[in-house]
């Protein structure tokens, strides 16, 4: 079917909100790496969804935050320059009937932009009805959002409603990306992604905030197998004592975990390689921020 209308929709709000988790729900597949831990999301991830006569382009990015590192002030760099130079941008919240100090900024950068921006309201498979209502009574006195629209990422509800509202918005024009493409991220990428969420999900504490996972080798094989060696870095030895574990039983868990992952994105069997490297506090080095493809438009 003939692309008639496409357009770019942030998705923008705190950590742990429910970004991810909404992007992967929304196109149907895994793109987006998903946590408990806040700050899962360091990079602008593009996810693409074909409905109909829609292409619609989702920009996850990371939950805004105050950071306390250059790492950190990247990320806070790549939510600025998403919410801009967009078609419309969705503000997720959680069931709270408050309005926290991110979502203020957020909703004061919306406005500066003079965007078209819909109220996504999430977990609402966690709260009453009645809190819902004072929740959206709330935020509709903040902003006057193009439309409220509840959902549950998780349960999958409300989510064809979020789409009938936001093709309303998207702009008349042929489409973005090549029909079937689900995400603009090389393949390389996915795969290092997929090793540190399992960091952020083996480990403990700060330990896996301060992991960056670069691929050093993707291969097919004539056999069909694909052959990917991982480097993760770490800034700490007695960091890297813990990944690796007692006799190698972390980092085989790690791996073990991932290559899973990699062989369902892929559709082949994957020999998974990994290493652990120490790079000392390289979230406050900018070189090694940029080496590891933390690169926002300067």
């Amino acid at each position: 079917m003939e692309i008639k209308k496409s357009g770019i929709i942030t998705l923008c709000g705190r950590p742990n909100v429910g970004k991810s988790t909404l992007t992967n729900a929304l196109v149907g597949e895994k793109v987006a790496i998903v946590t408990d831990k806040p700050q899962t999301t360091r990079n602008r991830i593009t996810a693409i969804l074909d409905r109909g006569e829609c292409q619609f382009v989702f920009l996850d990015t990371p939950g805004l935050h105050k950071p306390r590192t250059r790492l950190g002030d990247y990320m806070v760099k790549v939510v600025e320059q998403s919410v801009a130079d967009v078609d419309a941008v969705c503000l997720l919240v959680e069931p709270v009937a408050s309005i926290g100090p991110q979502e203020e900024e957020l909703i004061r950068r919306v406005a500066g932009q003079g965007l078209p921006a819909v109220l996504v309201i999430n977990k609402i498979d966690t709260v009453k009805k009645e809190t819902l209502l004072a929740v959206m009574d709330l935020y509709q006195k903040a902003h006057p959002f193009h439309a409220v629209v509840p959902v549950s990422a998780r349960e999958g509800e409300g989510l064809d409603e979020l789409l009938d509202v936001l093709e309303g918005l998207l702009p008349p024009g042929p489409a973005l990306f090549p029909a079937g493409m689900i995400t603009d991220q090389p393949e390389r990428q996915i795969m290092a992604e997929i090793v540190r969420e399992k960091l952020l999900l083996d480990l403990d504490r700060e330990i896996p905030h301060g992991t960056a996972v670069t691929i050093e080798r993707f291969r097919e094989r004539e056999d069909g197998v694909v052959e990917i060696e991982a480097v993760i870095y770490c800034e700490k030895e007695s960091h890297k004592g813990i990944i690796i574990g007692k006799q190698g039983a972390m980092l085989k868990k790690i791996s073990s975990q991932a290559r899973e992952d990699m062989e369902r994105f892929l559709g082949a069997k994957v020999y998974l390689g990994t290493w652990v490297k120490v790079k000392e506090r390289w979230r406050d080095r900018l070189a090694m921020i940029r080496n590891f493809g933390y690169t926002a438009d300067e």
